[in-house]
C-alpha cells in the first residue's frame, strides 16, 4: 500500500498512476471518502475541546450553588453531535480502508505507457531455428510417450489439472531440484513454506483484496491455498523489523500453485499452457530501498542464468503499465520460444514492489538512524509447465523422442532421452 500522506499530497500523480494501472478502483470516492473522515475527526477534536470546557463551567457553577440546567441542555447537544459524528467517523473509515486497499503500487518513470502491445522487447538471448524435422505440440508428443494423461486428471479434478507419470513425472522433479541447487549458488536461502495461509498474509502480497474471486478459499479455517510461493516466503518476515545490516536478504521456495483463473475462456487451454495447479520455485529479495533497483537487475539475470543454462532460447520484456500486477511498479517478463506451439511462453516475472508490500505485511528494517520499509522483489525460477513444454517442443527428436538437455542429467541417473 501506498503511504496515506503521500497520497493526500500526490492526487493528481495517484489518479493517473489508477489511470495507467487500468484499475477500477474508485479513486476520487478514496479521496471524497477521506476528506470526510478527517473533517469528522477534527470537528469531533473541536466539540471535545469545547465539552471539556462545559464541563468545567458547569462544576464552577454548581460549586458557587448556580443553576446549571441550560448549560447542561447545551452540553447535551454537544455530546449527541460528538456521538453522531464518532460513529460517522467509524463508517467512514471503513470505506477509506476499502478503497484504501485497491490502490495499485505507482509505476515507476522507466515503464513505457499503455497495454500489452506497449510492453518492450529489452533483450533476447539464443536463436529461434528451423527445425529440421517436423514438431509436434507437447500433448501430442507427451500422450504418445505415455507420460501425460489429460483424461484422467479431468475424471477426478475437472479441466485445468494435469496428470505426468513415469519419465515425465521425474523430469519434472528434477528440474525442481536443479532449479533450488542452482538457486542456493546465486546465494539464496532455501524454504520450506505453508501453503495454506491466512488473509492477512494474501493482504499482504496484494492478493487481497483484488483477486479473491481468483484463490481458492477455505472457509471453514478461512485460509487460502496460496497462488504463488511469493505469499508465504514474504510473509515470513510479517510485523518483523529486520537488521539493516543484512540486507538483502534472498530466499527462494518450491510449492505448488493454485489459481482458479486459468487464463482467458478457450484460450491455450490444452496441454500444460493454463492450469489451476501447478509447480513453481520463487525467488523473493528484502532489501534496502536505494538498492532495489539493481536488486532487480540481479534477480532478473538469476532467472535467466537457468533458461541459459537449459540452452533454451528466450527474450526479457518490460512490461507496459497497463499490463503491470497491482502491487508491482516495475515487471520485467521471461519468455522462452516453444517451437511445438510456436509461441513466446511467459516462464517468470521479476518485479519491483518498492515498499508497497512491506507496507500491507509491517516488514520494516532498521539500523543506527536509518530505518523504513524494505523494499520487496521476487521472480519465478522457474514455473515449471512451460519450462518442460519447452524442453519438450525444443529437444524433440525427429524420431518423437525428447533429449534430456544435459544439465539435468545428473538429476535423472544418467538418462540421455525420454521415449
Amino acid at each position: 500500500m501506498l503511504d496515506r500522506k503521500f497520497l493526500r499530497e500526490n492526487r493528481d500523480q495517484v489518479v493517473r498512476a489508477v489511470a495507467l494501472k487500468r484499475e477500477s478502483v474508485d479513486i476520487e470516492a478514496y479521496y471524497d471518502k477521506d476528506a470526510a473522515r478527517r473533517a469528522a475527526l477534527q470537528e469531533i477534536e473541536s466539540l471535545q475541546a469545547e465539552a471539556n470546557r462545559a464541563n468545567r463551567a458547569i462544576s464552577d457553577v454548581k460549586k458557587a450553588g448556580g443553576d446549571a440546567s441550560a448549560a447542561i441542555t447545551e452540553m447535551k447537544a454537544v455530546s449527541d453531535r460528538l456521538k453522531q459524528l464518532k460513529d460517522d467517523a467509524v463508517e467512514l473509515e471503513a470505506e477509506v480502508e476499502r478503497l484504501y486497499l485497491r490502490i495499485p503500487n505507482l509505476p515507476h518513470a522507466s515503464v513505457p505507457e499503455g497495454g500489452e502491445e506497449c510492453n518492450v522487447i529489452v533483450r533476447t538471448w539464443g536463436e529461434v531455428t528451423e527445425p529440421k524435422h517436423p514438431v509436434v505440440p507437447h500433448w501430442d508428443l507427451a500422450a504418445e510417450l505415455g507420460i501425460f494423461h489429460p483424461e484422467r486428471a479431468v475424471r477426478m479434478s475437472g479441466s485445468g489439472f494435469t496428470v505426468l507419470s513415469g519419465q515425465g513425472a521425474r523430469l519434472e522433479r528434477a528440474l525442481i531440484n536443479w532449479f533450488l541447487d542452482v538457486h542456493l549458488e546465486q546465494g539464496y536461502t532455501e524454504f520450506n513454506i505453508p501453503y495454506l495461509v491466512n488473509p492477512e498474509a494474501m493482504q499482504g502480497t496484494g492478493q487481497l483484496p483484488k483477486l479473491a474471486e481468483d484463490m481458492y478459499h477455505c472457509p471453514v479455517d478461512n485460509l487460502y491455498l496460496i497462488p504463488t510461493a511469493e505469499v508465504s516466503v514474504t510473509n515470513v518476515h510479517m510485523q518483523e523489523t529486520l537488521d539493516a545490516a543484512q540486507l538483502p536478504l534472498k530466499y527462494c521456495a518450491f510449492s505448488p500453485c493454485f489459481r482458479r483463473e486459468a487464463g482467458a475462456a478457450g484460450k491455450d487451454t490444452r496441454g500444460l499452457l493454463r492450469v489451476h495447479q501447478f509447480h513453481k520455485v520463487e525467488m523473493v529479495k528484502f532489501v534496502a530501498p536505494e538498492t532495489s533497483w539493481d536488486e532487480l537487475e540481479l534477480l532478473t539475470a538469476d532467472a535467466e542464468e537457468l533458461l541459459q543454462k537449459l540452452e533454451l532460447p528466450y527474450r526479457v520484456l518490460t512490461l507496459a503499465t497497463g499490463d503491470l500486477s497491482f502491487a508491482a511498479a516495475k515487471c520485467y517478463d521471461l519468455e522462452v520460444w516453444a517451437q511445438g506451439v510456436g509461441k513466446w511462453l511467459e516462464v517468470s516475472s521479476c518485479s519491483n514492489f518498492t515498499d508497497f508490500q512491506a507496507r500491507r505485511a509491517g516488514i520494516r528494517y532498521k539500523g543506527g538512524s536509518d530505518k523504513g520499509y524494505v523494499h520487496t522483489i521476487n521472480g519465478s525460477g522457474l514455473a515449471l509447465p512451460r519450462v518442460l513444454v519447452a524442453i519438450m517442443e525444443n529437444y524433440q527428436t525427429g524420431d518423437g523422442r525428447i533429449r534430456v538437455p544435459a544439465v539435468l542429467r545428473p538429476y535423472l541417473g544418467g538418462l540421455e532421452y525420454i521415449g
